[in-house]
């Protein structure tokens, strides 16, 4: 198994995240077939990627557009597959679905072809196991939209040959992108270790300790975050954040620290899935009145503290269960989900100690499992130690 620069690269999923890991392919000089079995899916890809290659053309970020997109063909067969060295499939999150796409593509591809899924959250040895030759599987998660954003988390599988991360961490550094190697877990580097900011925010709202707008401002204004957690899961829209939070809470036996919100579920039942439905925390209404953050210093502090606490403790034990490297796992979340900084840098700033103190009121007052610290917090916060 290995890749060149020539190497035809396949794509199952011709929708916005296949679409885009196309182009980041083709961009970088490989032949490229994307798979749908809907027309008009793909010819909606095929408009939407001849505007944007066009589009970086006028901006001088692509020297010839035409020359890129001569390298795609739009496909219903997956018999144009044959000549692949490397199929990457994007399409719904669904385990069973995908399993049978990969026993399908495995009767198609030759024996040293590489199958790789986008997954973000699904087991990777689960989906290797519906193919023969599973030792060839491997995750390859980019994050949306692909051609923007730097994260690749790279997940073999146990079934994965020894020598393919390191392959495929190689081509995506060709491709331009910033990737990381992650153990095959629920969720991963970034669905892991983000779930606090988005489910710690909802409890303190749920508490009501604070409305949304405040919550929303304390780790925007005070903690530097891009998007307040009720913006972003507006942004991202309750039908694929709800869900990777149910998921991930699933999966891990539903550990009460990765629990959903049930303020956040009744929008999923309601149909109100964020910008997109133009109702979700807000209302996106053309004359809607968004409502203002209580801008007190002292609870936006205590706010900050505590899902930070959270957040960094997820880190931490990331690291303790080798779930990804420190490097790794800074990287995944400054790229991947555009932290102002890695959360064991900020452990380091802030000081284990003080995290360790945050979470263990917290326990002391609700005597949660969800609040329980990690092992590697407490031993570093006892004796005084930093990451880096």
């Amino acid at each position: 198994m290995s890749i060149t620069n020539n190497t035809k690269v396949g794509v199952i999923g011709s929708g916005a995240m296949g679409s885009g890991i196309a182009q980041v392919a083709a961009m970088a000089g490989h032949p490229v077939a994307i798979f749908d079995t809907n027309p008009t899916a793909l010819e909606k890809s095929k408009a939407n990627l001849t505007a944007v290659l066009n589009k970086l053309q006028e901006k001088g970020k692509v020297k010839d557009a035409n020359q890129v997109l001569s390298r795609f063909s739009f496909v219903a067969d997956m018999n144009a597959f044959a000549d692949c060295g490397l199929v990457i499939e994007a399409i719904i999150e669904n385990l069973e679905i995908k399993k049978g796409v990969f026993a399908s593509l495995e009767e198609t591809v030759k024996d040293d072809c590489i199958l790789a899924s986008n997954t973000s959250s699904l087991s990777i040895a689960s989906i290797a196991s519906a193919c023969r030759k599973a030792e060839r599987v491997i995750g390859i998660h980019f994050f949306n939209p692909a051609p923007l954003m730097a994260l690749v988390e790279i997940i073999p599988a146990i079934q994965t040959d020894e020598t393919l991360p390191q392959q495929i961490k190689e081509l995506m550094l060709q491709w331009g992108k910033a990737p990381v190697i992650a153990k095959d877990t629920p969720g991963f580097i970034v669905n892991r270790v983000a779930r606090p900011f988005y489910s710690e925010a909802l409890r303190i709202y749920e508490e009501g300790i604070a409305d949304m707008p405040t919550i929303d401002w304390a780790l925007t204004t005070l903690a530097g975050f891009k998007m307040g957690p009720f913006t972003l899961m507006d942004y991202i829209g309750h039908d694929v954040n709800y869900v990777v939070t149910e998921t991930v809470f699933a999966s891990f036996y539903f550990d009460p620290r990765y629990k959903p919100a049930f303020a956040q579920k009744r929008l999923l039942e309601a149909g109100w899935l964020g910008r997109k439905t133009g109702r979700g925390f807000y209302n996106y209404a053309e004359n809607a009145v968004m409502p203002k953050a209580t801008e007190d210093e002292a609870l936006g502090k205590k706010i900050v503290a505590r899902v930070l606490a959270m957040l960094i403790n997820e880190a931490v034990d990331a690291v303790h269960w080798n779930i990804a490297s420190p490097e790794d796992i800074e990287l995944a979340m400054t790229k991947g989900v555009n932290y102002p900084k890695g959360l064991l840098h900020w452990c380091d700033e802030t000081g284990a100690d003080a995290v360790l103190a945050t979470l263990d009121t917290l326990f002391d007052a609700y005597h949660e499992d969800r609040y329980r610290a990690s092992v590697l917090l407490r031993k570093m916060g006892v004796e005084g130690k930093k990451f880096f």
